[in-house]
């Protein structure tokens, strides 16, 4: 382990005022105490007298949100009880944000009523010979464009839902319950265990402990803030007893489960802390998927699904979001298109589509 002090420059910050700069939506970083957006709060003219800080170093909250730390990737300014670290010796941008993570996880130390002005530099973090292997081998601009839009037309397509059908998840999935583990009991491991959350598919930990699901299923979240948010688990896994898991009675690729998440989650609405959806409630037939042929109990277009997924994927090609919930927004943009396929005739929502 080593001081902060011996592995960055310490400095304070410019010490300026939000209120007294002038907005520009083309002009310099303001970074300030805040917890978010990479603690840039606007952005603000330049000040012929004031140089902005130099990009590739550590900005770090003395107070407020004390030990928030971030990389800035562009020349900055910055507000008050601001530090920031500039390296001792080179890092790349995979080992600043190692640093970030590592400052960042001292954050219990402090609160409110002790701030980290005077302790900062004595703070250890580990050496640079101490970072592990899986840093170095990190490529953190893999996420550079991930900001562009997917699909940069504004012309929506219109959804044709005469040609969907209402399901039974117990028709299509068999419906079992998690089992419960406390942290007190977790062991240290590598099986993921699935929580009631609403973010990073469910993972809320890894444990020790067997798996007791197989991959290939879905979660769907019964209670806690995410309750009826689903993930597809391509993975062996445990989850809590907050969560419901589908295995499917059908043949289920990672794009066909996918959509059916989104659609899951489209039924948030119906779902809070007071009414959840327990297992006897997901026997009701609440969710709509297009049918192989419309008027008969036949089964659901899963080859329709699964291309018109595939499809939407080329708008993102981003290959983290395989296995992410973030995978919806290609979901969705699949149910925008087929509403437009062509060959298959329409029939009314009423009609309920079952797997035999």
């Amino acid at each position: 382990m080593i001081r902060i002090g011996d592995l960055f420059e310490v400095r304070y910050g410019v010490n300026l005022e939000l209120n007294r700069m002038l907005l520009d939506s083309a002009g310099v970083n303001f970074v300030s105490r805040t917890s978010r957006n990479n603690g840039i709060s606007a952005k603000v003219e330049k000040l012929h007298d004031v140089e902005p800080i130099e990009a590739g170093v550590l900005t770090v909250a003395g107070g407020g949100s004390v030990l928030e730390t971030f990389l800035q990737p562009e020349p900055f300014y910055s507000g008050r009880d601001l530090y920031y670290l500039k390296p001792r010796e080179d890092m790349t941008d995979a080992v600043k944000l190692y640093y970030c993570a590592c400052i960042r996880a001292n954050k219990y130390r402090y609160s409110y009523g002790r701030q980290a002005n005077r302790t900062l530099k004595d703070i250890e973090v580990p050496a640079l010979a101490e970072v592990p292997a899986w840093v170095h081998q990190a490529n953190p601009h893999q996420f550079d464009h991930a900001d562009i839009p997917a699909c940069t037309s504004e012309k929506l397509v219109p959804l044709n839902t005469e040609q969907w059908g209402i399901f039974y998840l117990n028709r299509l999935f068999e419906l079992r319950k998690g089992k419960g583990l406390t942290k007190a009991n977790m062991m240290p491991g590598n099986v993921p265990f699935i929580g009631a959350i609403d973010g990073n598919n469910g993972l809320t930990a890894f444990v020790g402990q067997e798996a007791l699901h197989e991959t290939n299923t879905i979660t769907v979240n019964y209670n806690g803030n995410g309750v009826a948010d689903a993930f597809y688990q391509p993975a062996p896994f445990r989850c809590s007893d907050d969560v419901n898991v589908l295995y499917p009675k059908f043949t289920m690729t990672a794009e066909i489960a996918l959509f059916i998440c989104t659609i899951i989650r489209m039924e948030k609405y119906r779902f809070s802390y007071g009414r959840k959806w327990h297992l006897e409630r997901m026997e009701h037939p609440l969710l709509n998927c297009q049918q192989t042929k419309p008027g008969n109990r036949i089964g659901i277009s899963w080859k329709t699904t699964s291309r018109f997924c595939r499809l939407a994927r080329s708008y993102r090609p981003m290959p983290w979001l395989l296995h992410s919930a973030d995978f919806s927004f290609t979901a969705k943009f699949a149910l925008e298109q087929m509403g437009n396929v062509a060959g298959e005739a329409g029939t009314s929502n009423a009609v309920r589509a079952v797997v035999d």
